[in-house]
């Protein structure tokens, strides 16, 4: 990876009492992405600012559906993300989710604050904590929980994350399932032009950049932190969408400079480029502009998806379900079967979906 730094002033990131995903010692000794120019490369308009509702997952814990009220077609590749937290948890609190199945999609979730166990029917599995992703292809078919470890549960304290659901075409919903462990070390760590914003690349390509994540869909994600009053210009792949989600903070997106706060998604139109900015005035709980910036090359497929499946048709998530209940998605590994196997988010049985739509996400 290179990319040559651009000689600007630099501007400070805060890195005390900021998310533990971020940090870094010395921002002005990484990489840079190059400066991107107005005249040639054009800035991607805004096209629509939507406020994440809230909801609970699992056995309960507090969520922010990020994609709600957005067309499936503006997020192409990508079906449904949920802001996981933040919350801080009394000692006993702690929640999961129980055993679930999924088909046809990958599952990525990242940790801000806090610890995950991760289990899977196909082996896979491990705890990931600030700044680690687990990256699961569900493929043809697995089972898996994520909760907190036990100790955790007895100590409580902070949970601050993200799940990120990205479709896989016709051709690779039955692909092997697979799991990706990724540490917090691996991510490429890349400075805006004037040291202002650090990204994180978790997968895909920047200008030249490259994160560690294996993707079946060509994707590119990054968690940005932008210091109060700073600016990044991101270029961004023309045959991608754009999406830019804040976890935190203030700030404005797009040359226009859209306010966008926590808990709000941006959808950007076509272009060469991304442009987040922060707010000068940045609360003390969190001192800088924290995003998603995340986009794909477009499937263009039929989606027809409900609860913990995702296919191309009706009868397709239908045949899902009876699979589920016949054990062909898998089985609980023997070590983890005292686990209840509880019902999945948003499940509906085989009757139940011949009845109803197919068009019910539910996160995992």
């Amino acid at each position: 990876m290179q990319g040559p730094p651009a000689p600007f002033p630099a501007v400070s990131l805060v890195v005390e009492d900021t998310m533990p995903a971020v940090t870094v010692d010395n921002i002005l000794a990484l990489p840079r992405l190059r400066h991107v120019d107005p005249a040639v490369e054009r800035d991607r308009p805004v096209v629509s600012i939507t406020t994440a509702p809230s909801g609970l997952e699992g056995e309960g814990f507090p969520v922010r559906r990020a994609f709600a009220g957005v067309s499936l077609a503006a997020l192409d590749p990508f079906v449904h993300m949920d802001q996981m937290g933040e919350v801080e948890y009394a000692p006993g609190e702690p929640k999961g989710t129980p055993w679930h199945p999924h088909r046809g999609f990958e599952t990525v979730t990242y940790m801000i604050d806090g610890i995950f166990e991760h289990h899977d029917s196909n082996g896979g599995g491990g705890l990931i904590t600030n700044g680690d992703t687990q990256w699961m292809t569900a493929g043809r078919g697995i089972l898996h929980i994520e909760r907190p470890p036990e100790y955790l549960v007895a100590s409580g304290g902070l949970f601050h994350g993200f799940q990120l659901w990205v479709n896989l075409p016709r051709r690779l919903k039955f692909a092997p399932p697979r799991y990706q462990d990724i540490r917090a070390s691996a991510v490429s760590l890349v400075a805006s032009p004037d040291g202002g914003a650090l990204l994180r690349i978790i997968a895909g390509e920047v200008d030249g950049f490259r994160g560690p994540g294996i993707t079946h869909t060509p994707i590119a994600l990054l968690h940005v932190t932008l210091a109060a009053g700073a600016s990044v210009t991101v270029p961004w792949p023309r045959h991608f969408n754009a999406l830019v989600y804040a976890l935190g903070g203030f700030g404005a997106v797009g040359a226009g400079r859209h306010p966008l706060r926590y808990g709000q998604l941006a959808v950007f139109g076509a272009g060469d480029a991304i442009t987040v900015s922060a707010s000068k005035q940045q609360e003390s709980r969190s001192p800088n502009f924290d995003v998603l910036v995340l986009g794909g090359e477009p499937i263009r497929e039929p989606v027809a998806m409900y609860g913990p499946f995702v296919m191309n048709t009706k009868a397709e998530v239908l045949q899902a379900f009876e699979d589920y209940q016949k054990g062909i998605l898998g089985t609980i590994p023997a070590e983890h079967a005292v686990v209840p196997h509880g019902s999945v988010r948003g499940q509906a049985s085989a009757d139940e979906m011949t009845a109803g739509g197919t068009d019910q996400p539910a996160a995992g």
